[in-house]
Order: structure tokens, then sequence, then C-alpha cells
């Protein structure tokens, strides 16, 4: 009878066994040691903190990370964490002001080039993700982290999709997101022009990408199936005029091929080409439920 019962449980104690010896010989995956919470995701371009690199030049904050375009005299992108942790009670008064860490010899931005000009002087990191201090929150008024964004679109969409994202994380999401542009020319209250002041670009179009870590998760624990929300606006009034941020949906590999940029650098293979490839359903998303 002894025979018999090992005879047949002795294959699922084998399989158990190697199940566990497998697991303890796993090498975890080598996630590279980012230079910034920020960067956690990884660079969407190439971009160092050498001056050479003028239109990719490398900038880390306390509160965000970016790369800056000296010619377009504004950001590529910029990328920034969202927890709770950062969300608090400051909302204090502030205008934009010069950043002091901008390379000497590099023109400085004035709030008087976007008067009147038909954008308005936007963040791209929005001071109500960082409410937790004065010291973030200031730096949100940097003029290095400000960009042209049609008038229509960033008292609507733009302004509905910072408060989404700012859900997730009250909601206990571990969020990250991404904000940039590219091309040239947009349309504000004004009409078409491709460059405000002293030629400050106006770019054609602003995305955002937002990879939301259920349970306030690590990256560990991004798999496949994680919530990743991109989003590509046109910079045009008259393109955002009585729409929905969600009319804009498309795949971080779309604002990829048009943007010449890459998401998910730091994250292993195949889950970063797969969160590459998808497309946010807000009918069927649990995280596009209402806050309960």
């Amino acid at each position: 009878m002894f025979t018999s019962i090992v005879r047949k449980y002795l294959p699922l104690l084998l399989l158990a066994l190697c199940i566990v010896a497998c697991d303890e010989n796993t090498t975890p995956y080598p996630y590279p040691a980012p230079e910034s919470v920020h960067l956690s995701l990884g660079k969407p371009t190439n971009t160092k903190a050498d001056t050479a690199n003028a239109t990719d030049f490398l900038m880390i904050k306390e509160a965000y990370a970016l790369s800056y375009n000296r010619t377009n005299r504004h950001p590529n992108w910029m990328s920034w964490e969202l927890t709770s942790d950062w969300l608090g009670v400051v909302d204090t008064h502030e205008g934009f002001r010069n950043d002091p860490e901008l390379p000497k010899g590099w023109s400085r931005i004035s709030h008087l080039e976007y008067r009147d000009s038909g954008f308005n002087m936007a963040q791209l990191c929005p001071n109500m993700d960082r409410t937790s201090t004065v010291e973030s929150f200031s730096a949100t008024y940097l003029t290095t982290n400000a960009i042209p964004i049609a008038n229509v679109l960033h008292a609507t969409l733009w302004a509905q999709l910072e408060v989404f994202a700012r859900s997730l994380a009250v909601k206990g999401y571990h969020v990250f997101i991404i904000a940039g542009a590219y091309g040239s020319g947009g349309e504000g209250y004004k009409g078409a022009i491709s460059s405000i002041g002293n030629g400050i670009n106006v770019p054609a179009h602003l995305y955002k990408v937002i990879v939301a870590i259920p349970n306030g998760g690590n990256l560990e624990k991004i798999n496949a199936t994680t919530p990743v929300i991109a989003v590509d606006f046109p910079n045009r009034n008259s393109q955002t005029r009585n729409k929905s941020w969600t009319d804009f949906i498309t795949t971080p590999e779309a604002i990829e091929k048009a943007a010449g940029v890459s998401f998910f650098t730091y994250l292993p293979e195949p889950i970063r080409s797969q969160l590459k490839t998808l497309r946010f359903d807000p009918t069927t998303s649990p995280i596009a439920q209402p806050l309960r």
C-alpha cells in the first residue's frame, strides 16, 4: 500500500520540488538604478546633463526630471512620480521665475513673452501634483517647466487629465507620468502660429503617458496588464474644443513613433513591448471608475 501511495504522489512531489528550486534559482531582473525616482521607468531620450547636448539637456529636480531644449526654449519632456505622499494642502500664490540651474549663457524665459500670444504659459508638471511641501510646489513655477499650450486645451482636456491622474494617487496607485511635446505650430485664440516671444517654439502636439501601479506597488509589480494611459493632443483650439480627453487616447507606441522617443526603457522585455501597445479603454478599465 505504501508503495502504491508513493507511486501515486511522487510525480506531484517532484513537481513541487522543481518549482521551489526554480523559484530559488531565478535571477531577479536587474532594474537599472535610476538617477532619480522620477526616472524609474527610464529616460524617453538619450538626454545628458551636458551643455553640448543643448537640445536634450537633462535637469533633475527634487520634484521632477526633465529634458530641456535650448533651441525650442521649452522642455522636450518631463517625468515625475505621483503618490498620495506628494499631495497635501500647500497652495501659495506664485508666478513663474527663472531656473537658476539653467546653464550660464542660455537665454532666460520671461512671462512677458507669453503675454497676449494666444497660448497659456502652462506647467508640464502641475503645481497641484506637488502640494505636500512649499519647496516642491514652488519648483513647478520654474520657467523650465513652462510650455505654450492653446488656451482651450489647457483649460479643459489638459486640466481634466491632470485631475484624473491625481485621483489615481488618491486611490492608492503608484503613478508615474511622462508629459512632453513634439513638432512645431499650434493654434491659440489668436490663430495659428509656430513661435511666440523671442523664439519660443509652439509645439504641434502635447502628450502624456501615465502608468498606474495598483496598491502602491513598486516597479517589480509592473506586468503586462498594469494600467497605462497614453494621450496625444493636437495643440489647437479648433480641434480640442467641446471634446473629452478620452477622445485623444492612443498607445505609447504611437507616441514613440510620432515624437521620436522611447518609453519604459528600464523595464524588462517582454513587459516593455506589451505595455507600449496598450490602448486604455475608459469604459471597461477599473481605474476609470469614480472615486468611492
